[in-house]
């Protein structure tokens, strides 16, 4: 996969309920069938809550 792709991030992160914490994030990541690097990337983000999907994808491209 290399570099995230914003699109495949967005769908990753979708039915969240927000704020929400890492678990919940990487958890409906797989739910959602991201691939494994995607699902790494999240599980290795240095913030632990989220209030919302641009805060995901912020820390994701930072």
């Amino acid at each position: 996969m290399g570099k995230p792709n914003p699109i495949e991030v967005q769908k990753a992160l979708k039915n969240i309920n927000y704020p929400a914490d890492k678990k919940t994030v990487v958890e409906q990541a797989k739910k959602n069938g991201a691939d494994k690097e995607l699902i790494d990337k999240f599980s290795g983000l240095k913030k632990d809550s989220f209030d919302g999907p641009n805060d995901v994808e912020k820390a994701v491209f930072t």
